[in-house]
């Protein structure tokens, strides 16, 4: 790391600084990343990890345990190449590995938690920043119901904050306040407020 950005804040430093500092932070992660012996990518879905194994690898070959929050992977009779505790809790019976090509162990993992990235697939392995990651642009109608319905109402929402309009929640009592005035209008909502 720089002196530069080893002793002055990031909101104090110039932009040329700033750039310097994100160019050596994201080279340094690049490094941390490429020693790993395995290599990983996520959605908010889920992580898929491979793990390169000596050619002509079979599945008999090798051992693949994964747990709610714990992943071992490696070669029968050999230390494990991954063993330890995931950064999250992975959802197992949707979890899967398979081997490619007789060279590597294909690992999905499916998260319980779908709207959060992962810093790291083992804890103790060096962090990401996800501050950084881009997500792929992908379509509301690959996302399940719920997700897709929570989706579009903080979609609705923050547009209505934009506009200056009520959100969704202040829509819902506000239409509910009406009700209630139209079922009893011999009380008088003239100072009513909605919190």
């Amino acid at each position: 790391m720089s002196e530069t950005s080893a002793t002055k804040s990031y909101d104090d430093m110039t932009q040329e600084e700033r750039d310097k500092h994100d160019r050596e932070q994201r080279e340094k992660e690049e490094a941390e990343q490429a020693a790993l012996p395995y290599k990983w990518k996520q959605t908010l879905q889920d992580v898929d990890v491979t793990v390169p194994v000596p050619n002509g690898t079979r599945g008999k070959d090798v051992d693949v345990i994964i747990k709610k929050n714990h992943l071992t992977v490696g070669l029968k009779g050999k230390e494990p190449i991954i063993k330890g505790e995931l950064s999250k809790d992975v959802r197992t019976e949707e979890c899967t590995w398979t081997i490619e090509d007789r060279k590597e162990i294909a690992i999905h993992l499916e998260k319980v938690n779908k709207m959060e990235w992962w810093k790291n697939v083992i804890t103790t392995d060096p962090a990401i920043d996800t501050t950084r990651i881009q997500p792929e642009n992908s379509s509301l109608s690959d996302l399940d119901g719920e997700t897709r319905a929570m989706v579009e109402k903080m979609m609705f929402d923050q547009r209505q904050k934009a506009m200056g309009k009520q959100t969704s929640d202040e829509l819902q009592k506000q239409a509910i306040l009406e009700k209630f005035k139209a079922a009893h209008p011999e009380m008088d909502f003239s100072n009513a407020r909605i919190s």
